[in-house]
């Protein structure tokens, strides 16, 4: 389920079975060259790919929560403050599972700090991502992803 009109009706319909809470991080900027700001925009857009195939594959234990998008210029302290914040309201909303997705290695740093699961993945060095071959790799990455969530369930 996911953060539209019909999945939260149906998502308050079967909440109890619905244990999991995924959440995009996505940078975002409009400073940098325009390289970077093109990397910036498919990563985004890539991520936003990769969690909408992971929440169909686990359709009904998992909600995908609107992508927490932060200014990359902003402070990560305040960031992970904001993070934090999610995380105890995700918990009192009943989510025994919360994992933070990202392509963003600044993440991985503070990891430690985080109160969810970070799941780093690294961006795949794709020119086209509607192109077959961008497909096959984010493919290989959502089955890698999928046994990484099968296996917090089992923990």
């Amino acid at each position: 389920m996911k953060w539209s009109g019909q999945d939260v009706s149906l998502y308050s319909q079967s909440k109890e079975f619905v244990d999991t809470g995924i959440v995009p991080l996505i940078p975002y900027s409009l400073s940098g060259s325009e390289k970077e700001l093109t990397q910036l925009a498919n990563q985004s857009e890539l991520l936003t790919l990769f969690m909408k195939e992971v929440e169909e594959e686990y359709r009904g234990r998992i909600f995908l929560a609107p992508s927490y998008t932060y200014l990359k210029e902003t402070s990560i302290d305040k960031e992970i403050e904001r993070i934090n914040e999610w995380t105890e309201r995700m918990e009192a909303e009943g989510f025994k599972h919360l994992l933070f997705f990202t392509f963003d290695q600044q993440w991985k740093k503070v990891e430690r700090k985080l109160n969810p699961s970070l799941i780093w993945l690294p961006l795949p060095q794709v020119d086209d991502i509607h192109n077959e071959e961008a497909k096959k790799v984010l493919r290989s990455q959502i089955d890698q992803v999928t046994e990484l969530i099968t296996a917090y369930w089992q923990e």
